[in-house]
């Protein structure tokens, strides 16, 4: 049987993948198996990866919200959309909890041009530029011309000083991040011109999504219990991760939900 991708390509139907993704959910062996002998059956030749995703997810959410959302994440990540902008500032976010200080959307001034940087990063002395790829499909990849540019940018600006984190300092670093994957010939380029790069699955055992996880520093896309309006809202003012979220509640009093619903979204929230 084949399953028909994002792009359109047909490729087969492989037990294995789905296993291991519902695996990362946290689901429990015997949970996999019953969602495999609900679904299976229902699938057909070309059926489309989305499909089988939507099957997976409301199957899961059937046993367990907190599941369904990790299930959820990739699909989270693409909502922070459709621009990304909110994308950078989870980025932002994600590097705090790993101890960076951050700063976001700051302009250069390199050597020749401008530049807007997406996040900088600082720690022990280092500074980061991240350029952040945000793709509103699963299925898009970063490709070679990605890495390229964003070198040309990073020589721009590398040689100078810039008054950053209340000090005078050069850009020690770039780092690409994307919440796809790149292509083999961009992965390539980065080591070879020493530019950094972390997408949903890479680098291996520390890709993007191996960080989120280990952080618990999920996006309140990824929620079950919130429609997509109260998401929007909710990123608006700047309530980007569900930390953020627990941090301060009352914003979902503020978008009039129920003494119920929040009863249940804060627990989805904490139990993740």
């Amino acid at each position: 049987m084949r399953v028909t991708k994002f792009s359109g390509e047909l490729v087969d139907y492989e037990q294995d993948k789905l296993i291991s993704s519902l695996k990362k959910s946290g689901a429990t062996v015997e949970m996999i198996s019953e969602i495999l002998n609900k679904i299976e059956p229902q699938l057909y030749d070309g059926i489309p990866s989305k499909k089988i995703y939507k099957l997976a997810f409301q199957s899961l959410k059937n046993f367990s919200n907190v599941h369904a959302a990790r299930y959820n994440l990739r699909t989270g990540l693409l909502a922070l959309g459709p621009a990304g902008f909110y994308f950078e500032k989870y980025i932002a976010k994600v590097f705090q909890m790993l101890g960076y200080q951050t700063e976001i959307n700051i302009i250069l001034h390199g050597k020749c041009v401008s530049h807007e940087i997406d996040v900088l990063l600082l720690k022990n002395q280092k500074v980061t530029m991240i350029e952040c790829k945000f793709h509103s499909s699963n299925d898009a990849k970063s490709d070679v011309k990605i890495p390229m540019y964003i070198l040309s940018r990073f020589n721009d600006l590398k040689d100078k000083k810039f008054q950053l984190f209340k000090s005078s300092r050069a850009i020690d670093a770039c780092l690409i991040v994307t919440n796809n994957k790149f292509t083999e010939d961009a992965l390539q380029f980065g080591k070879c011109s020493g530019i950094e790069m972390l997408s949903w699955d890479y680098p291996l055992k520390d890709a993007l999504r191996d960080i989120i996880d280990r952080l618990k520093v999920y996006p309140i896309t990824c929620l079950t219990t919130l429609t997509q309006v109260e998401k929007d809202k909710l990123l608006a003012v700047n309530i980007i991760t569900i930390q953020d979220l627990i941090d301060d509640s009352s914003w979902l009093e503020k978008l009039e939900l129920s003494k119920n619903r929040i009863r249940r979204i804060l627990a989805e929230a904490n139990q993740l």
